[in-house]
């Protein structure tokens, strides 16, 4: 199944790559960075780095953003917001919120693979208010409470 989705390249990523599955069966298009000099990312600290597209994804979609494994192994870089959405009605620029997790600086360069964006519909809920829920056996056991 493909799923058609508008992108705009911003001024200034002409030479980036859009978003790309690395492989056949890739879920995640990574994500390039668009700074236009190399950018430290500070220990502690939560930095935006643009990726220099905007997108208008179909009503009833959303695009998660979430880290790339290879650079939390190495490097301790994660997202502030994991996983990040981006709304259909967003127009704006996509960014990522880089954290540094780790105890050096971490620099981004142009064209860095930073994060990968998953597109998935997402349904509208309607609620149904009840007097009790149908039983689990689970039933209403707090965090940790099936010892997994």
């Amino acid at each position: 199944m493909t799923l058609e989705v508008k992108i705009k390249r911003l001024p200034g990523s002409e030479n980036l790559p859009l978003p790309t599955y690395q492989t056949k069966d890739a879920v995640g298009m990574d994500l390039h960075a668009a700074v236009a000099e190399d950018t430290k990312v500070v220990p502690g600290v939560v930095t935006a780095i643009p990726c220099g597209f905007a997108v208008a994804l179909p009503s009833g979609y959303e695009a998660q953003i979430r880290p790339r494994s290879g650079l939390a192994a190495k490097h301790a870089i994660s997202l502030a917001n994991t996983p990040g959405t981006i709304d259909p009605d967003y127009r704006g620029e996509v960014k990522v919120l880089l954290i540094n997790l780790g105890l050096e600086p971490f620099v981004v360069t142009r064209g860095m693979r930073i994060a990968q964006m998953v597109v998935m519909p997402v349904p509208r809920v309607a609620w149904a208010v009840v007097d009790d829920l149908p039983p689990t056996p689970r039933g209403d056991g707090g965090f940790g409470h099936t010892g997994h």
